[in-house]
């Protein structure tokens, strides 16, 4: 799924300060529309589902979603200049701006900022040579290196946070219906039905509140319905199911479904179009990672080999895309412990790993993986009285029964990769059994 890129811009024709009519549907059909499709992009002009030049909530959604704009600032339309005000606001980067050269000077809120030009012919449609539209093409390639183009964010400093957190407080940084949050909080405890009774209520996915769609996702996958993720990305509008977040989790629900090719297509897609992600390369290692268990059961022993490198591979890219996101960094150095012989290199990275999970506990914000990753690393490190701290803290935070279920299905790799060692650590036993107990509950 190619990145959306949305067009800000009047529709029809619309007379210029010059008392020329530019035919902004020739504007976006002959320029805009072939230069982001050059650039890789798909494009979502603004107008094309609204009516009555109202701004609705899809507009919103769209503005607030879509990873990259285009803004014609020709005529100084005002919806174009609402639109693209709001955008800035909430997207430090990807905003690309173009105007028609020679019909008088942009207002002086926008003339220090950089926009492209571009040349009308005298009937008010562009100008039919090249020019222009790679120019364009050119500075939406630029706009994907990320490079901040909003003036609010060039002025006020950012807080960056890691990729995989965002997964795991969207449903909280998103307002909307109280009695629809309770009821997926409820639903959630309940079970896959319950949660999909709730889905009922809301009706259409596609015109639903976003805030609603990705709580309803979420909850899906709390309750390990991964048929249902999958299904509800096919209900979603176009800008919600293409967010990075939507399509990382796609991903996994289509591994833990049994859906592994088309899980690593997604996520592979995600690297290709968005860039190195710690949590699109920890889910991808995931998958490589079930694949090796698989072959491993049929005794496929050369296959296995090899896709143990592959997930080995993954899980260091996406430490090494963010060294502060321990999640892929305690899952490479656990399947460097697993390789016969095991891999030398994880003597050095078990120390960063440490240092970042700790570094992350204790800015005070620590989750249930901080803890697992400390238990999985006292084991790796054969430290019981680290192990069991962390095990008690771990269980404190617990959100999802996946989560205990995912670090005992780890513990009990390490144990078996120990067992053809002819090593046993008893208490290593306790804790994984511990943790396979608590994600039945």
């Amino acid at each position: 799924m190619l990145p959306l890129c949305f067009v800000l811009m009047p529709f029809g024709k619309k007379p210029a300060a010059d008392g020329r009519l530019v035919d902004f549907d020739a504007v976006y059909d002959q320029l805009i529309k072939p230069a982001v499709v050059a650039a890789g992009l798909e494009p979502l002009r603004a107008d094309e589902e609204m009516t009555g030049g109202v701004i609705h909530k899809p507009m919103y959604e769209r503005l607030i979603l879509c990873e990259y704009a285009v803004a014609d600032l020709t005529t100084a339309n005002a919806n174009v200049f609402y639109e693209l005000g709001l955008r800035h606001a909430i997207r430090p980067a990807s905003t690309v701006l173009l105007f028609a050269q020679g019909l008088g000077q942009l207002p002086f809120d926008v003339g220090p900022l950089r926009a492209v030009p571009y040349q009308l012919g005298a009937d008010g449609k562009p100008s039919t040579n090249g020019t222009d539209l790679e120019m364009l093409a050119g500075k939406l390639r630029d706009a994907r290196k990320m490079m901040t183009d909003s003036p609010v964010f060039q002025l006020v400093e950012g807080f960056p946070e890691i990729k995989r957190l965002k997964t795991d407080v969207f449903r909280d940084r998103v307002q909307y219906s109280t009695t629809l949050r309770q009821k997926l909080a409820q639903a959630r405890k309940q079970g896959v039905d319950a949660v999909r009774v709730v889905e009922q209520e809301i009706g259409s996915v596609h015109d639903a509140e976003a805030g609603v769609v990705i709580d309803l996702f979420l909850s899906y996958r709390a309750v390990k319905g991964w048929d249902d993720m999958i299904a509800l990305v096919q209900k979603m509008s176009a800008p919600l199911a293409a967010t990075v977040l939507v399509q990382e989790q796609l991903g996994l629900a289509l591994n833990r479904a049994g859906r592994r090719a088309e899980a690593e297509r997604v996520l592979l897609d995600l690297l290709a179009n968005r860039g190195p992600s710690s949590e699109t390369y920890g889910i991808l290692g995931r998958v490589y990672k079930d694949r090796w268990e698989a072959a491993l059961k049929l005794g496929e022993k050369s296959l296995a080999r090899g896709l143990l490198d592959q997930a080995i591979a993954a899980y260091l890219k996406g430490f090494e895309a963010d060294w502060r996101d321990a999640y892929p960094g305690v899952n490479v150095v656990t399947l460097m412990e697993l390789k016969e012989p095991p891999d030398l290199r994880r003597e050095r990275l078990i120390p960063i790993v440490s240092y970042a999970v700790e570094r992350r506990i204790a800015s005070g914000k620590p989750d249930y993986w901080d803890h697992a990753t400390l238990l999985e690393l006292a084991v790796l490190a054969k430290d019981q009285q680290r192990a069991e701290s962390a095990l008690g803290d771990a269980l404190a935070v617990i959100r999802e029964s996946w989560e205990p279920e995912t670090t005992a299905r780890n513990l009990k790799l390490i144990r078996e990769a120990r067992e053809r060692r002819k090593e046993r650590i008893e208490w290593a036993e306790d804790i994984e059994s511990e943790l396979a107990r608590r994600s039945k509950q």
